[in-house]
């Protein structure tokens, strides 16, 4: 089973590499003319690096402003681009070769459905957009520097409970928005805040537990990466890796939205 969100699981180019080399052993001579040339980076062998992931990265979430600009100041065009973002992730999750426009793509339109969103909630409830922010920016690093520390790994145990979290939570998000659409539910989180257990709100229970499901999708992340690039996937891998970061964050960014919102609206 490949410990990997969706986006890097349809790539074999970020699956773990095992088994011995069969090549033959090289001569002496092989080996000293082997040392003797200058070092290829990752950009002259056309491979993956840690690097160039980061500024592809970087120029998604550029996009993904430009579009939150756009949504901020439309933002009807939320819901329309929340359906236009789900299908562009469908298209990129499936896709084997990383297309640069459709990645693009998705950055735009997941950024118009965030500032609409963003900004809606934000007239309700002051601060809440910096305080989204600041909940993902602090789930991200504590979880990158516990990667990077090696004190957090992916299992095949945990990555099968995730996998088991991850269809319930999808299910459970499809019934909140056919409750919408057909007007059963007036509530814009559905069944988060309109349900109680034992006079909690759904929304505080599942809340918490779907970010810490975004903290292991990102341990998910980081984990293809590593095996990307230890591997040397082509460098285009390197977008593929970008967009499934990209996707875990916004998924992260979201939930704190609504974690906030239910418990600013229940005060």
């Amino acid at each position: 089973m490949a410990l990997s969100n969706p986006a890097f699981s349809k790539t074999p180019e970020f699956a773990q590499k095992r088994g011995a080399s069969t090549a033959a052993p090289l001569t002496d001579e092989e080996l000293n003319a082997m040392y003797g040339r200058p070092s290829a980076g990752p950009t002259d062998t056309d491979r993956m690096s840690y690097d160039d992931t980061i500024v592809k990265t970087a120029a998604m979430f550029a996009v993904l402003l430009v579009g939150g600009v756009v949504g901020a100041f439309n933002p009807i065009l939320a819901l329309p681009a929340a359906l236009v973002g789900f299908v562009l992730a469908m298209v990129n999750i499936f896709k084997k070769k990383p297309s640069v426009a459709l990645i693009m793509a998705y950055s735009v339109v997941q950024g118009v459905f965030i500032g609409g969103i963003s900004f809606l909630l934000e007239g309700q409830f002051e601060g809440i957009i910096l305080q989204a922010t600041m909940g993902t920016l602090i789930v991200f690093a504590v979880t990158l520097a516990l990667f990077a520390s090696g004190k957090v790994r992916a299992s095949k145990r945990a990555t099968k409970i995730f996998m088991i979290a991850g269809i319930s939570y999808a299910a459970f998000s499809l019934v909140n928005l056919g409750l919408q659409v057909f007007g059963v539910s007036q509530d814009p989180w559905g069944l988060y805040t309109g349900a109680n257990i034992f006079g909690i709100p759904l929304g505080l229970i599942i809340g918490p537990l779907a970010i810490l499901m975004g903290a292991y999708s990102l341990v998910l992340d980081f984990t293809s990466v590593k095996q990307g690039v230890e591997s040397g996937a082509p460098r285009i891998m390197g977008w593929k890796a970008a967009f499934g970061l990209v996707m875990t964050i916004i998924w992260l960014y979201i939930e704190f939205l609504r974690l906030i919102a239910i418990i600013r609206g229940s005060n």
